[in-house]
């Protein structure tokens, strides 16, 4: 068909055809598709095919990757998707649960969300107790694997982002710490095994801390809850009991989380650059 006669065509019309490439490009994944594939998949002449991605492009529907020449769904999409639903971010989905632990514990509380091969404290309740962590405030940053919270994460990531991050931050971790890789895969073993972290590595004297993964549909952490406090305070019974409350806590952000929130799609968006 002639790129005249398939534009006349009323089963063809520019927002079907639209939405056939973005449907195929959502069907793609994260490697995105080329301008070939895409023009089979949808039937369309390559050039309409052209025509309507640097459209999408510009309005930042599809993403462009020129050394690879694949097209992506783009950060404008995710946007307009986040509006839809469940209008509600990480942070104000967790924000309840914070104050709820916080209360009922008399801890500190910290929202931890993934970013690259670090995590990022997007929120905290403070507890009465003076306490230092290793992300500090809101916005502080740690690498993952250091601390309980991060730890968490990094136990609950697709093994071979897993590996990837191990493999970065081994170099990092052994300019600050004495942690090596036999020390990070025991404590995500045995992270994966209870469903919890409380590893004391004692880098912060008198410090000690329980983290639990936030999961998305396909079981992967992309974020965190966890409690700061002493080391008395999170011992024994009260540890297994702090664990349980971040746990169901955990398990009811996850079951809201919004898939099309910009705060979970950047969570490995820093990998994919090769820096974090």
């Amino acid at each position: 068909m002639s790129d005249a006669a398939e534009a006349k065509s009323p089963d063809r019309s520019a927002p079907s055809r639209i939405a056939g490439l973005l449907r195929h490009l959502g069907e793609s994944g994260p490697g995105g598709a080329r301008l070939t594939a895409l023009a089979d998949a949808t039937g369309l002449p390559a050039p309409t095919t052209l025509r309507l991605l640097r459209a999408l492009v510009a309005e930042e529907l599809v993403d462009l990757d020129p050394p690879t020449k694949t097209y992506r769904l783009g950060l404008g999409l995710f946007r307009l998707a986040a509006k839809a639903g469940n209008p509600l971010g990480l942070r104000d989905l967790a924000r309840p649960a914070l104050l709820r632990l916080t209360g009922a514990l008399g801890e500190t509380v910290f929202l931890l969300v993934r970013s690259g091969y670090d995590a990022v404290c997007i929120d905290r309740t403070a507890g009465p107790l003076p306490i230092r962590s290793f992300t500090g405030d809101i916005g502080g940053r740690v690498m993952l694997g250091l601390g309980q919270g991060s730890m968490a994460i990094l136990a609950h990531l697709p093994a071979d982002e897993q590996e990837a991050v191990i493999r970065y931050n081994l170099p990092r971790l052994r300019e600050v710490t004495s942690l090596d890789e036999a020390f990070l895969l025991t404590e995500i073993a045995r992270t994966r095994d209870l469903g919890y972290c409380a590893a004391a590595s004692g880098l912060i004297p008198g410090m000690a801390g329980l983290g639990v993964p936030i999961l998305d549909a396909d079981g992967h952490a992309v974020a965190a809850l966890s409690v700061g406090s002493t080391v008395d305070r999170l011992a024994g019974e009260r540890r297994e009991a702090i664990a349980g409350m971040l746990r169901r806590e955990a398990a009811g952000i996850a079951a809201r989380l919004n898939p099309f929130d910009e705060t979970l799609r950047r969570a490995g968006a820093a990998m994919e650059r090769g820096r974090p």
